[in-house]
């Protein structure tokens, strides 16, 4: 099931769908990312104006919902899932909040496993969500890292 909207969303809840849709799974794998307050920082900033004050996604109603399926769709193909949550919030958002669950039910936990992990990875570089960082001194959309790009090379066939 696919979801983008600007509400948050309770983990137990989703959880709790998916196992019941998943009937005899052995495993379910959950991933829930978080806005950062120092978005896209790979290292500690004692800057206070380097914090993040709020993030803003955009999305393409339609087409992002398509795109979302389809790398779901494309993760049920080479894994043996059960089932497969992926949420992904847009609007305003602020450090500390929820942004994405992407959530997989397998017999097996390596398949639960790889296909969150792989669902992440193409969410981070082909999902068409655009996303805007405010801090103290400025406001910029920001770009995708050439590492989330590297990133999809492993699940290449």
């Amino acid at each position: 099931m696919i979801s983008v909207q600007t509400e948050d969303f309770h983990v137990e809840a989703e959880y709790t769908a998916l196992r019941h849709q998943a009937g005899d799974a052995g495993a379910i794998v959950l991933f829930t990312g978080l806005v950062r307050e120092l978005y896209g920082a790979e290292t500690e900033v004692s800057d206070c104006s380097d914090k993040t004050q709020r993030l803003f996604l955009e999305h393409y109603p339609g087409m992002t919902e398509k795109q979302l399926e389809a790398i779901s769709q494309q993760a049920s193909r080479r894994w043996p899932l059960l089932g497969v949550r992926i949420l992904h919030r847009v609007g305003v958002l602020y450090p500390g909040d929820q942004i994405v669950l992407v959530a997989t039910a397998s017999r097996h936990r390596q398949a639960a496993f790889e296909s969150a992990d792989f669902i992440m990875d193409f969410l981070k570089s082909r999902a068409p969500f655009w996303k805007k960082q405010t801090n103290q001194s400025e406001s910029r959309w920001i770009e995708s890292r050439e590492s989330d790009i590297d990133a999809l090379k492993r699940w290449q066939e």
